[in-house]
């Protein structure tokens, strides 16, 4: 009983802080890594439950009190991924034209991992999946090099910008890119990609594709680069209306993070996964941590015939494959729109994004 009693202690500590530390919003990078692991923390905070309740059976009203502060606490992180399980319905159609690949797109994308030598797992997946157009990141010149010789007939249209810093960025298409463009929102060494491509039907996809520099003691100390990134694509994409857009990459955030949910409310854009399941990329290596950092976002006039985790190829990272259908037909706008403050919030946290100050406060 004593034993169970201490891992109560230690495990609902531990989960009820990291349920609590969200709601500081500050950008600081111990505040903001509590947004990852939810899953894991309700976990934890359902076991410490059990637990006190084994190991303290009277019913007094402090073992009442412990009793609902840690399945309440439970509950609230079990409904913060809630909508990217199966039980809620989809926000993102499933697509109805599945005998038109001239209004198809598939998209495959994968954070490789600098150190990773494992060049042939990522060559020959991206050769099995064949997708249309593949983005990696992490790519530094050896990367480039070998990726050019197992793909470069495969994918003669190419937006190149090796980088030793792990921010290196390769776009690989067998569409043609119209205006290609390798941007620096925030940060002189963290490039982001921007072009467009146009579908068999003659329909037009605005492309964007980010990489930005996570919280972490190791890198950024704050999300505020991060952060502002997300907001400025999503202000773009606002003040261009009626497109077809599609936003991919290694975000170093989580589906449900405020700032993802910031994005989302500023571009209109749908997360395919809300119905389908979490997705989980990383930590490819700890089945135990993992959560979902690698996203696609698009707009409502797609509709997706498949989303899939590929497997394993040597990173840190899983690829993820998209496959989406133009069908404007079932276009319901069913994308958000700012609400509230938001506004001020993204232009706030992009102005202190480029002045690399790493003091924003969130807002909800």
């Amino acid at each position: 009983m004593i034993a169970l009693r201490i891992l109560a202690y230690v495990l609902g500590t531990i989960g009820v802080l990291g349920t609590l530390m969200p709601f500081l919003k500050y950008d600081d990078w111990w505040i903001r890594g509590f947004d990852y692991p939810r899953q894991q923390l309700a976990f934890l905070l359902f076991l410490a439950a059990i637990c006190w309740i084994l190991s303290n059976p009277q019913n007094t009203a402090l073992n009442i009190t412990v009793s609902v502060i840690l399945v309440l606490s439970a509950l609230y992180q079990a409904y913060r991924i809630y909508p990217y399980t199966t039980l809620h319905g989809k926000d993102a159609k499933d697509a109805e034209i599945v005998d038109r690949p001239e209004g198809h797109l598939s998209l495959m994308m994968s954070n490789v991992l600098q150190t990773n030598k494992r060049t042939d797992l990522v060559i020959n997946l991206v050769k099995e999946v064949n997708p249309d157009i593949l983005l990696t990141v992490e790519t530094n010149k050896w990367w480039e090099e070998k990726l050019m010789e197992g793909l470069q007939d495969q994918y003669p249209h190419r937006v190149l910008v090796p980088i030793e810093n792990l921010y290196g960025m390769h776009l690989w298409s067998k569409l043609e890119l119209i205006d290609p463009k390798v941007m620096y929102r925030i940060k002189d060494d963290i490039p982001s990609i921007e072009t467009a491509v146009v579908l068999e039907n003659g329909q037009r996809i605005d492309l964007y594709f980010l990489h930005p520099m996570p919280p972490s003691p190791t890198e950024a100390y704050a999300s505020t680069g991060r952060d502002a990134e997300l907001a400025l694509v999503g202000l773009e994409i606002k003040e261009k209306p009626n497109r077809t857009v599609i936003v991919a990459g290694d975000m170093n955030d989580v589906a449900w993070s405020h700032s993802s949910r910031l994005f989302q409310r500023l571009s209109g854009l749908l997360d395919p996964r809300r119905g389908r399941g979490l997705f989980s990329t990383f930590h490819a290596e700890h089945r135990l941590l993992r959560w979902p950092l690698d996203h696609v976002f698009h707009s409502s006039d797609l509709a997706v015939l498949d989303l899939e985790r590929l497997p394993y190829v040597g990173s840190d990272h899983f690829p993820v494959l998209i496959k989406l259908s133009y069908e404007p037909q079932q276009d319901e706008n069913q994308g958000e729109t700012p609400e509230g403050d938001d506004m001020e919030e993204a232009k706030e946290t992009i102005s202190k994004g480029k002045r690399h100050e790493d003091d924003a406060v969130l807002k909800e």
